[in-house]
């Protein structure tokens, strides 16, 4: 399971086109991996987010990312961060995500949500649906997937979605994880505790004790061992050798993307970035997830932000 993952969310670099675009991403998953990163992950998006950039910013197709990443890689996990339930039927992504576990010979990674970017759905023809619809559609979906991938050949004829005996084959090569990301109290994190060996959580740091709770007392009323679910916690660095070339990467990707002036990031020097970290593992969570789409293409701030964090994690 993921402890300390590299999340990959945008693919808009000063000077890089089409052409090149994929070995600056593949540069970031080397560096990923050369740097002590256990997972690399990338966004399930068609278009980009707006806290991150404009919707017609380049978004790639997450898992044919993936399994390309997988050549270029050999000891991280692969996985959305994470894959919108509402994109594709749950057969079909069971079948995707165990082509990606073939293809890098065991590394892949299931992680899902709901779905919640409206405008994504409204422009692409993806039913939205209500909130309700949609952690219902989840539920659904997790028994027809979970069952594919454990080698079952699950039926349901649900309110959303059904299968027949459905067939997985070739079978994934080792046990594929499930990571349910979000943290909603009462649907999020009772399907994490449900059905998950990973939850990653979104929210603020100081909520982060009561969302632990809130999967404790999920897990006693299911009878689930808690220790058995990884929590992860997703964040934004922008790291660089020292704190004024950290502030300068920020100020140059703001002046390139606006609204990346918005979101929360840890910006600083190594001995920084680590002493807000050390903050962050303390209040329980086992891992974190960390993006940096301020300068995660500039060469070598992803290793040197891996062989900061690593140490912390104990990888």
């Amino acid at each position: 399971m993921t402890r300390l993952g590299y999340q990959i969310p945008n693919f808009t670099y000063p000077g890089v086109g089409s052409d090149a675009l994929f070995d600056a991403i593949a540069r970031q998953a080397v560096e990923a991996e050369a740097g002590g990163f256990d997972t690399v992950l990338v966004m399930d998006h068609f278009y980009q987010l707006p806290m991150l950039g404009e919707p017609d910013n380049p978004m790639l197709e997450c898992y044919t990312l993936l399994s390309a990443l997988s050549q270029h890689t050999e000891r991280v996990r692969l996985s959305a961060l994470v894959s919108g339930n509402t994109y594709r039927h749950p057969t079909l992504l069971a079948k995707i995500v165990t082509a990606l576990d073939v293809v890098s010979k065991g590394r892949a990674q299931l992680g899902i949500g709901a779905g919640w970017f409206e405008l994504e759905h409204d422009s692409l023809g993806f039913e939205f649906g209500t909130f309700t619809d949609r952690f219902e559609k989840l539920e659904e979906s997790l028994q027809i997937i979970i069952g594919m991938l454990r080698g079952e050949r699950p039926t349901l004829d649900g309110k959303w979605y059904t299968a027949r005996e459905a067939i997985n084959s070739p079978a994934p090569v080792g046990r594929i994880p499930v990571m349910i990301g979000g943290a909603g109290e009462r649907k999020t994190l009772r399907m994490a505790a449900q059905y998950a060996d990973e939850s990653n959580l979104i929210c603020a740091i100081d909520d982060i004790p009561r969302k632990l709770a809130a999967l404790d007392e999920h897990c006693a009323r299911l009878g689930r061992d808690r220790t058995e679910i990884t929590v992860t916690y997703q964040t934004s660095a922008c790291i660089a050798p020292t704190h004024e070339q950290a502030q300068r990467d920020l100020d140059d990707a703001v002046a390139r993307t606006p609204s990346l002036a918005h979101g929360r990031r840890i910006v600083g020097s190594p001995d920084e970035i680590a002493a807000t970290y050390e903050q962050i593992l303390a209040t329980g969570v086992d891992g974190v997830t960390v993006n940096a789409p301020a300068n995660g293409h500039v060469e070598g701030r992803v290793q040197l932000l891996g062989e900061t964090l690593a140490p912390l994690i104990g990888l």
